[in-house]
């Protein structure tokens, strides 16, 4: 019984990993693109094409220029989907593994607005005592 849970939890974490692999346009052929949620064979022999006539995408205002049928909302979906160009998400975050979620990730706090500027018992900054 052990075992069989052991490979199902294997298996799904193999395939998690599969599901969201990083696919630069500039590097990638065509089975690559095809991998990537939304691109097709059509589409990524456009892509390919339009490589192959004016060079390495520039970002990705030049991705969607030279692809045709590629607007925000797709390149957004496709960006979701793994599909980077030179490395950067369609928000420009740069190609790294996603932060974790849930109760194990870190909180950034944020520091209060008067934080450095104490103040004395009736809430009034205090000039004799040094900020801390």
């Amino acid at each position: 019984m052990i075992k069989k849970l052991m490979l199902a939890v294997a298996t799904l974490v193999a395939s998690m990993g599969f599901a969201f692999a990083q696919v630069d346009v500039n590097k990638a052929d065509a089975a690559a693109l095809d991998s990537v949620k939304g691109v097709g064979p059509a589409m990524s022999k456009t892509i390919i094409d339009a490589r192959t006539k004016g060079g390495d995408f520039k970002d990705w205002a030049d991705f969607q220029k030279r692809v045709k049928g590629v607007g925000d909302k797709r390149a957004a979906q496709l960006s979701k989907a793994g599909l980077q160009v030179g490395g950067q998400s369609k928000e420009g975050a740069p190609m790294a593994a996603a932060a974790p979620k849930g109760e194990g990730a870190a909180k950034v706090a944020k520091p209060a607005k008067d934080a450095a500027k104490p103040a004395d018992a009736k809430g009034k900054p205090d000039a004799a005592k040094p900020a801390a």
